[in-house]
C-alpha cells in the first residue's frame, strides 16, 4: 500500500486531499514506512505531527492515501451519474503504469455498486409515487 500511495502521488493522479499535511524532519527518527505504519495503527492522533527522517516521502504517501479516499468517492459518484465509466478511470492508471492493489480496487467497485443500488432504489421509489 505504501508504494501505491507514493506512486499515485508522484505520478500526479492523487495529489489533492483537502487538508494540509504537516510532517517534521528528524534525522534520528524512524523511516517513512515505519512512521506510516504508526499513523495507520492510530499512534498519531489528530493534531500530532509525525516525525520522520523522510518527511517528503511520508507527506506524499499521506496525501496519496487521503486523496485516494476522496477521489474514489468522487469517481464513484461520477460513474453512477453516467459522467464517465470505471474503465476510463482505470485507463488513467494503466497509462501511468500503476497497478491498483486488489483490496483497493474491490473497495472501489463495492462503493460503485452500493451507490448504483441506492440510485436505482431512489428511482424506483420515485416511480412508485407517480
Amino acid at each position: 500500500m505504501f508504494s501505491f500511495f507514493l506512486e499515485v502521488y508522484r505520478k500526479k493522479i492523487c495529489t489533492f486531499c483537502g487538508s494540509i499535511v504537516n510532517v517534521e524532519f528528524d534525522i534520528n527518527s524512524v523511516d517513512s514506512k515505519i512512521c506510516f505504519k504508526q499513523i495507520n495503527n492510530g499512534e498519531f492522533t489528530e493534531g500530532k505531527i509525525p516525525i520522520t527522517k523522510h518527511p517528503n516521502i511520508l507527506r506524499g504517501v499521506i496525501i496519496g492515501k487521503k486523496s485516494w479516499g476522496l477521489w474514489v468517492n468522487e469517481w464513484s459518484d461520477g460513474i453512477c451519474e453516467w459522467s464517465f465509466t470505471l474503465e476510463e478511470i482505470l485507463e488513467e492508471f494503466k497509462n501511468k503504469d500503476i497497478k491498483i492493489p486488489d483490496q483497493l480496487l474491490l473497495d472501489f467497485e463495492n462503493r460503485i455498486n452500493k451507490k448504483k443500488h441506492l440510485r436505482n432504489l431512489k428511482y424506483f421509489q420515485e416511480r412508485m409515487q407517480v
